[in-house]
């Protein structure tokens, strides 16, 4: 019995016939190739002669189905589809900074969300007097004065990153005693850089196996980028509406045919 084989690594094919007894898929990124070959069914399933089932298909999402993603981005990276239209990532060196750069502005923007949201909702139901987020800065706090807050934010952050840069250059050094003031590096694992882990920055104990923890460092990278996305749109609202995400939210439940990005978007540039 004839039976038609298929070998692709696709999601996405063009059809393009080259002889009357075979066919080629091709795309971008792969080509399927079909021909016929003797062998049988068993369990409703086509094998060959040898008990091979016949169709052998490999698949690699990327963020656009059949283009052929760049040769040094081939999937090992979390959250890598091949999406570098500038070409960004061609030197090696410079990828490693970037996917830095990504992780860390991933945690800022989900945590900066999560910030927003709740003391928005916060606001906006009465539970505390507190100003708009985008006004927040502005404000003045009984703990201290905006510039002695801002000097100790200076402080604070410029050394949690110097410590970063230092682990970035030199994998696990910020892991060995003495890195750290009062003995913190106990409290860091130093899994890999991007990942200090321990009970200080990882309390539930998750992925502590770096190295196999690819689908918790998925899921991160995705939410991360969500977030990075959900933040450029909290901006670009409060720029248009001057109100915070929960306003603008329950202005559109209460009116939704006619409180639409479109009617905010007409009504600004009118």
């Amino acid at each position: 019995m004839a039976l038609i084989t298929l070998t692709c690594i696709s999601k996405v094919s063009l059809f393009q016939p080259f002889s009357s007894s075979a066919a080629s898929f091709g795309t971008n990124s792969s080509h399927c190739h079909v021909r016929s070959v003797a062998g049988t069914f068993r369990n409703g399933r086509p094998e060959d002669r040898a008990g091979r089932a016949v169709v052998r298909a490999q698949q690699r999402p990327t963020w656009l189905p059949g283009l052929d993603p760049p040769p040094y981005l081939d999937g090992t990276l979390a959250g890598d589809f091949g999406f570098d239209p500038l070409g960004l990532g061609e030197d090696p060196e410079s990828l490693k900074w970037y996917v830095q750069a990504e992780l860390v502005h991933a945690r800022f923007a989900m945590a900066g969300v999560a910030g927003i949201l709740f003391t928005d909702l916060l606001r906006v139901t009465g539970i505390r007097d507190l100003p708009v987020w985008y006004e927040a800065g502005a404000a003045q706090y009984k703990i201290a004065n905006a510039p002695t807050l801002f000097v100790i934010q200076l402080i604070l952050m410029g050394y949690a990153e110097t410590k970063r840069y230092m682990d970035y250059i030199s994998p696990g050094s910020q892991g060995q005693e003495g890195s750290f003031f009062f003995g913190m590096e106990a409290s860091l694992e130093g899994l890999e850089p991007g990942y200090p882990g321990g009970p200080l920055l990882n309390p539930l104990g998750l992925a502590k196996d770096i190295r196999n923890a690819h689908d918790w460092k998925l899921k991160e990278i995705k939410n991360g980028r969500l977030a990075m996305v959900a933040m450029l749109g909290i901006f670009v609202q409060a720029s248009v509406t001057h109100a915070g995400p929960i306003n603008n939210l329950v202005e559109h439940l209460y009116d939704p045919w006619h409180r639409t990005i479109i009617q905010t978007l007409a009504n600004s540039s009118s």
